[in-house]
Parts: structure tokens; C-alpha cells; sequence
């Protein structure tokens, strides 16, 4: 039996199995580790794709797929220095005692390169790992910021600093631009390999 829908990619751990999350219901689902009729090592998390499902198994395998918006995903945790934007978000946060700020982020030329937000953490492992693992999507966050810019790929980096006491998301409205290449350099996190995109 085949059941299609729309997906994020969460998480592409070839010897677990996918991870996966249906954009209308918000539902999680974990793929069989193997027996997929599709070229799975071609997605990363980020990835919005249509697919069809064979859940003749009590794990799902996709049948096939196809991307939709090749959007990327990055986590990284104990980030050090943590950037001025990040900071001055947090402290301002802190001042009115809320547990979340964002504002936009400017490159030199004072230009809008993009959304910066800010999470106070829930225990060492709450706020970041459920962002990693789609327990809380990101998709709401991202949505938005197509809503007013226009649904081209991003590049989404949840990042936790080494004190962990709060989770910065940033949404590089550019992918590939200067922005995300500055943060993926400074964080030491590599872009993957894209096939398809």
C-alpha cells in the first residue's frame, strides 16, 4: 500500500532509517533502514519532498520521491564565539523576561540577509534536540519568512552555544549566499553534497 504526502527530512541516518515529517499533520515517521525503491542517499534534512510511502512493512519505505524545496538543515552544538546579533538578542530577552526574541540580521551593506531567533533552553537536551528531531518543527519559522520573501531554499541553522543556555535558529535567506557560507565557515560546518538540488 502507497500513501503520499508532503515531507521535511529530519534526520538521513542510512542505518536507522529516515526521519521524516508530515507537513500536514506534523506526524513523525522513521523509515526502514533499507529495501527503499528510491535513491535516499540524494536527500538531507531540510528537504521539503512529495513522496509515496510502501507500508507493507511495519517500517515505510519510500517508493519515490521528489524535492520540492532543497532546503537545507544544519545543527551544531557548543558553538563558541557565539556572534553580536546572537548575544544582544539573547540579553534582550533577558532584560524583559521573555524566553524567545528574534530579529532580522544585515550584511555590511545594511541589506536584510536574514531571521535570527532566540530559545531559552529547557534542560541541556530540550530545545535543541527537539528542534534536531522535529518533536518541534521548524517549519512554522521557516513558513513565515516565505511568506514574506518568497519560497526560495534557505539554510536553517539551529546552533547551541557552549553554555547551553539558550538555541539560536538562524533562516539564511540566500542558500549558498555569502551569509550562510560565513556561518558554516565560522562553525565549521560544512555544506553536503548535493545531487539533485
Amino acid at each position: 500500500m502507497e500513501n503520499g504526502g508532503s515531507y521535511r527530512v529530519l534526520v538521513t541516518n542510512e542505518a536507522d532509517g529516515f526521519r521524516l515529517l508530515n507537513r500536514e499533520t506534523h506526524e513523525q515517521i522513521v523509515t526502514a533502514s533499507e529495501g527503499h525503491d528510491a535513491p535516499i542517499s540524494d536527500l538531507h534534512p531540510g528537504y521539503c519532498i512529495d513522496a509515496d510511502l510502501d507500508w507493507t512493512s511495519t517500517e515505510p519505505s519510500i517508493w519515490s520521491f521528489s524535492i520540492q524545496q532543497p532546503t537545507l538543515y544544519s545543527f551544531v552544538d557548543h558553538i563558541d564565539p557565539v556572534f553580536e546579533a546572537a548575544q544582544q538578542a539573547w540579553q534582550n530577552a533577558q532584560l524583559t523576561g521573555d524566553s524567545m526574541n528574534s530579529q532580522v540580521t544585515r550584511n555590511t551593506d545594511n541589506e536584510v540577509n536574514g531571521v535570527l531567533y532566540v530559545f531559552a533552553e529547557d534542560g541541556r537536551d530540550g530545545m535543541f534536540e527537539s528542534f534536531r528531531d522535529g518533536s518541534r518543527p521548524l517549519d512554522p519559522l521557516v513558513d513565515k519568512v516565505n511568506e514574506q520573501e518568497g519560497d526560495d531554499p534557505r539554510e536553517v541553522f539551529v546552533l547551541r552555544p557552549e553554555s547551553g543556555a539558550f538555541v539560536i535558529v538562524i533562516i539564511a535567506l540566500e542558500k549558498g549566499g555569502q551569509f550562510a557560507d560565513t556561518l558554516r565557515e565560522t562553525y565549521d560546518c560544512p555544506r553536503p553534497i548535493e545531487s539533485l538540488a
